[in-house]
């Protein structure tokens, strides 16, 4: 115990690994037990179409969101002048200005997108929620500086704290208007309850508006490539409902969500560790640099690889379960959902540990060449599926758009020497029998599903 309790003490990277992977795992965990807990109560206060209204407003969000992402925080995290104060001004006056304009955009697209999903309570819902962009413009980038140098505790703290106030604020609403408006307005108010606690609690000077020219070039020349992949990072993640919400009726796209919520976690776990925890570990230690710095990632790798994996491998096998013990029966559809989501995931989680290399490299152009690749595979092998086998066709679609997509990322990966190739065999090896096992349990309700 001493032996283990020695290995988070100190400064060291390793102790820094461990104790923000702690943070990290723990902090998501219990952010995700917290939505689960939420979800069980809202969907019993509310109705599942509330469910399909509020998901495609979260999608619209996210994609004004993504579709200018410039990078500022990866830029910091990567940057030589990440901690230089006049940096972090210009980037966080960047960051501002972009939330305004996220703001402007919702209310301007409001009426056309009410209009295409033929939803007209999505003309008023979109810019009351558009609100939250423009007040989590002005998150200070102390956030950053904490994710650069793995000092994840307190962030991780604040962070659950505005999520159960956003929580509290949701159920009561839910119970008192009955209406899909108590999940709007508990979204703005927890994006200002998270904005206070940044700014009270957080250590590190407070930012100022400030503009320095050098400042500036350097993040948009790392920036102009993360704009473009995040633009094809959305369409990677997110084709599936923007098409989905359209194939599906609202109250079935709602279901649909909730068997998403629950497959993606371990994904989604994944992909928070990668940006906030091995960003900086490649960036201290390049993995192109000396087999001892390969190795000591290789092991980080292989130990991130098998909690996701192993983790994926439980909810795909347990899906159907996992619906019948938490919710009514108008959510049974879920399960057969949760079985294959999960499932077609494992290809993505096993190359997880490779996405952000090629960032904290400095080298945003590969990073969007791969996204580039994903999104037009995500995208194709979505249509195609749809057309073959509706939403079931669908999603076997997606599980072999990111097998199909790894071609790309050992290129990528190589290119910072940080491709794995036994870590890739095993997980391989590990993922197919699991795939096997969770379809073979489940077969009658992946058959049900199927037929729809």
């Amino acid at each position: 115990m001493d032996g283990l309790a020695a290995r988070f003490r100190g400064g060291s990277l390793n102790a820094r690994f461990m104790r923000s992977s702690v943070f990290t795992l723990g902090g998501y965990g219990l952010g995700q037990a917290l939505r689960l807990l939420s979800n069980l109560l809202l969907t019993r206060l509310l109705f599942p179409e509330a469910f399909g209204m509020m998901a495609l407003v979260a999608v619209i969000m996210q994609g004004l969101a993504m579709f200018s992402d410039v990078g500022v925080s990866p830029a910091i995290m990567q940057s030589k002048r990440g901690d230089d104060q006049r940096f972090l001004d210009t980037a966080w006056t960047i960051q501002v200005i972009r939330g305004g304009l996220l703001w402007a955009v919702a209310c301007v697209i409001a009426i056309p997108v009410a209009a295409l999903y033929e939803e007209p309570l999505l003309a008023w819902i979109l810019p009351c929620a558009g609100i939250s962009l423009l007040i989590a413009g002005f998150n200070p980038t102390r956030i950053d500086t904490a994710n650069r140098h793995l000092l994840l505790g307190r962030i991780t703290a604040l962070d659950l704290l505005s999520q159960i106030s956003g929580i509290a604020i949701a159920v009561g609403l839910a119970w008192y208007l009955q209406s899909v408006w108590a999940l709007v307005i508990s979204g703005v108010a927890a994006s200002v309850i998270l904005l206070a606690l940044y700014m009270v609690f957080l250590p590190g000077q407070r930012n100022r508006f400030h503009w320095e020219r050098a400042a500036a070039d350097e993040l948009i020349s790392f920036g102009k490539w993360i704009f473009l992949s995040t633009i094809c990072g959305f369409l990677y993640m997110q084709s599936d409902k923007l098409l989905l919400g359209k194939y599906l009726p609202l109250d079935q796209f709602g279901i649909y969500n909730i068997g998403f919520f629950l497959a993606s976690f371990p994904l989604l776990m994944g992909g928070v560790m990668t940006r906030k925890v091995l960003i900086p570990v490649y960036r201290e230690r390049p993995p192109s640099e000396s087999v001892e710095n390969f190795r000591k990632l290789q092991k980080m790798r292989f130990l991130l690889t098998a909690a996701i994996v192993l983790l994926t491998g439980m909810v795909s096998v347990m899906g159907v379960v996992l619906i019948d013990l938490l919710y009514d029966p108008r959510y049974a559809m879920a399960g057969a959902v949760v079985v294959l989501i999960a499932a077609m995931q494992i290809p993505q989680i096993i190359v997880l540990t490779y996405e952000q290399a090629a960032l904290a490299a400095g080298d945003s152009r590969r990073f969007f060449v791969l996204s580039a690749a994903r999104a037009v595979l995500t995208v194709g092998f979505l249509f195609a599926g749809l057309a073959w086998g509706g939403l079931f066709g669908a999603l076997i679609g997606q599980g072999l758009a990111g097998v199909a997509a790894y071609p790309f990322v050992v290129w990528m990966a190589r290119r910072v020497g940080a491709w794995d190739p036994k870590h890739d065999a095993v997980y391989g090896i590990v993922g197919l029998a699991i795939i096997a096992i969770a379809l073979w349990l489940n077969a009658e309700a992946l058959a049900e599903l199927a037929a729809l």
